[in-house]
């Protein structure tokens, strides 16, 4: 009977293995508005998997998706304007 065995290195290497660097963190924080918000309208969405929506619910999935949208765009106007340099 033959012995088998990985030949390869294993495949979980420690670049895995280490925490987030300051540019990762930085990252995160400048995106947490949006991800506040798109966890806000996954609440609300949640709420409504058991029972019929009524006005009010109708207007906060409204609301939620509104500020998520706020959130994406003042994001993605930042981003703009970093790459630009900051010059309009």
């Amino acid at each position: 009977m033959k012995h088998i065995a990985a030949l390869q290195a294993v495949v979980t290497a420690d670049e895995f293995d280490h925490e987030p660097t300051a540019a990762e963190l930085d990252a995160i924080e400048r995106e947490m508005p949006l991800i506040v918000a798109e966890v806000d309208l996954l609440d609300v969405q949640i709420g409504l998997l058991d029972r019929a929506a009524t006005v009010l619910d109708e207007r906060r999935v409204r609301r939620a998706r509104n500020r998520v949208l706020a959130a994406r765009r003042d994001l993605t106007n930042r981003a703009a304007t970093a790459l630009r340099g900051g010059a309009a």
